[in-house]
């Protein structure tokens, strides 16, 4: 995943969220919250391709659990 931050899709996304414990829900628009279990969140766009940046966020939560800024 680290490796390769490019052309991801939602729905792998939702696979590697699964696999850590986070839980991920689209609260009406064109992003899903991604949530692990503190409560730290960040918000990923689900166009296709997600951007690298956005994968590299999920990568910080998931080995820091440190989210999007409020």
């Amino acid at each position: 995943m680290s490796n390769h931050p490019l052309d991801w899709h939602i729905d792998q996304v939702k696979t590697v969220a699964k696999a850590f414990g986070l839980t991920m829900h689209c609260p009406g628009g064109s992003h899903h919250v991604v949530r692990n279990a503190a409560g730290t969140k960040i918000s990923i766009p689900a166009h296709r391709p997600i951007k690298a940046i956005y994968i590299k966020k999920l990568i910080q939560l998931i080995k820091t659990g440190k989210g999007d800024q409020a």
